[in-house]
């Protein structure tokens, strides 16, 4: 797996992630890049200096910022595991993807999941975009902090998370309004695809949907940015 992207590197060499080396586009002076690389040779990274055209070769965007990381396929946090992580924690957080099948929206919140402190992602095996190179860009390395566990069946993973004493709901339209909810304490938020929104039958396993008012002539939002607004919500709740 490559993790492209001087941020997406940054943060993946702070982990413990076996790295087999990173490659460095020859040129790059700015501070930034030589700290990156000091920090690289300090904690034992093989880093391989090389020119442009070898990394836009790597890199079908060829957006690398000067910065490729070689290491190996995305590790997922089990499911059970994860689950484990949060058992008895009084503020315990956690967001299921359904249906997330762009590449881009995945990427984007992973990001937010990670920026606002939630304790785990839950994607689907199947009708969902999985943890890739482009992800991992477009997460700028927040997948490298995140807990995300794969499941074959969403509704069965929300029912063994509803057992665990947390409420689970769904941010789509036609609930609650998310302003007026209560989102402290135990909670997990399922966000669903742009064009298909929450599965119906895991609509039904939720404990309620809760709604983003909509003053404009558009009533829905991009799934990451709905998903922005759930979680800080409830960040700015808890807090």
């Amino acid at each position: 797996m490559k993790v492209i992207g001087k941020n997406a590197v940054a943060e993946l060499i702070k982990t413990d992630k076996t790295v087999d080396k990173i490659l460095v586009m020859n040129g790059m002076r700015d501070d930034a890049s030589r700290s990156l690389v000091k920090e690289a040779k300090n904690r034992g990274y093989k880093v391989q200096f090389a020119e442009k055209a070898v990394l836009d070769k790597e890199c079908e965007s060829k957006r690398h910022q000067g910065f490729i990381a070689f290491t190996s396929d995305f590790v997922y946090t089990e499911f059970e595991d994860l689950l484990s992580s949060v058992a008895g924690k009084e503020n315990a957080f956690l967001v299921v993807a359904d249906g997330i099948e762009d590449p881009h929206n995945l990427g984007s919140i992973i990001r937010v999941c990670e920026c606002a402190g939630v304790d785990g992602l839950v994607i689907g095996k199947h009708r969902s975009a999985q943890v890739t190179d482009s992800v991992m860009r477009i997460s700028e390395g927040s997948a490298n902090h995140l807990k995300i566990s794969r499941v074959v069946n969403l509704n069965n993973a929300i029912e063994k998370i509803k057992d665990l004493g947390i409420w689970v709901y769904a941010l789509e339209l036609g609930g609650s309004d998310i302003y007026k909810s209560d989102l402290r304490g135990k909670l997990c938020l399922v966000i669903g695809g742009e064009d298909t929104g929450v599965n119906k039958l895991t609509k039904q396993k939720c404990d309620g949907v809760i709604t983003i008012p909509m003053n404009g002539k558009v009533n829905s939002l991009n799934a990451s940015v709905a998903l922005g607004v759930g979680v800080f919500e409830a960040v700015r709740q808890r807090n």
